[in-house]
C-alpha cells in the first residue's frame, strides 16, 4: 500500500487507501473504535443488516457500470434472517462491488468509499461520524491548500521561465538592428 493518509479522530487513527480513482476510509479502523478485538465481528453484523445491503446495492447500481444487480437482489431478500451471513469478501467476489475493498496482510482491512464509510461510521457512533467527517474535511481542505500551492509555484515558474527565454532569443539569436520585414514577424517582446 502507498502512503496512506491517516484521520486522527479522537485519539482513533483511521487510514485511508488511494484507490485508481477514489479515496477509501477504513471502516476496520471505524469498528475498532467499537471493540478493537472483534473488528470482523462488528463489520460482519453491519452487512447483515437489510438497511446496509440496499445502501450498498444502490451506491452500486449508481457508481458502479458492472455491478450484478441480481446478485444483489439475493442479498437483498436474505438480509435479516438469522441464518444469513455475509462478509466483505462475499459481497465483493458476488456482485463486483467497487464502493468496498478488502485487503489481506499488514496494512490490510475493510475499505469502503467515505459515501459508505460514513454510514457505517453512524452505524457505530453518530458522534463519532460527525467528527469522523469533520477530520476528513479538514484534511481535504489542507490538501487543497497545499495543490494551490503547488499550482502557483509552478505557475510563477513557467513566467519566469518564459522571460528567461525570450531574453535569451532576444540578445542571442536575434540581430542588432532589423529590416522592416525583420520587424514585422518579431513577436517576442
Amino acid at each position: 500500500m502507498a502512503k496512506s493518509k491517516i484521520l486522527n479522530v479522537q485519539g482513533n487513527q483511521i487510514s485511508i487507501y488511494q484507490g485508481k480513482t477514489e479515496e477509501y476510509i477504513s471502516i476496520t479502523d471505524i469498528a475498532r473504535f467499537k471493540d478493537a478485538k472483534n473488528t470482523d465481528t462488528i463489520i460482519q453484523n453491519w452487512l447483515r443488516n437489510r438497511n446496509t445491503i440496499e445502501l450498498l446495492g444502490f451506491w452500486e447500481l449508481i457508481n458502479n457500470p458492472i455491478f450484478k444487480p441480481l446478485e444483489f437482489e439475493g442479498f437483498k431478500n436474505q438480509a435479516g434472517l438469522n441464518s444469513f451471513v455475509l462478509t466483505p469478501k462475499r459481497w465483493i467476489e458476488s456482485t463486483n462491488a467497487i464502493g468496498i475493498i478488502s485487503k489481506s496482510g499488514r496494512y490490510g482491512g475493510t475499505f469502503a468509499h467515505k459515501d459508505i464509510a460514513f454510514e457505517f461510521a453512524s452505524w457505530i457512533s453518530i458522534e463519532f461520524k460527525l467528527y469522523i467527517i469533520k477530520e476528513f474535511q479538514r484534511l481535504k481542505e489542507e490538501e487543497s491548500n497545499r495543490l494551490n500551492i503547488e499550482w502557483n509555484f509552478q505557475r510563477m515558474l513557467t513566467k519566469v521561465n518564459y522571460k528567461i527565454h525570450t531574453d535569451a532569443i532576444k540578445e542571442n539569436l536575434l540581430p542588432h538592428e532589423l529590416n522592416i520585414i525583420q520587424t514585422s514577424i518579431i513577436y517576442a517582446s
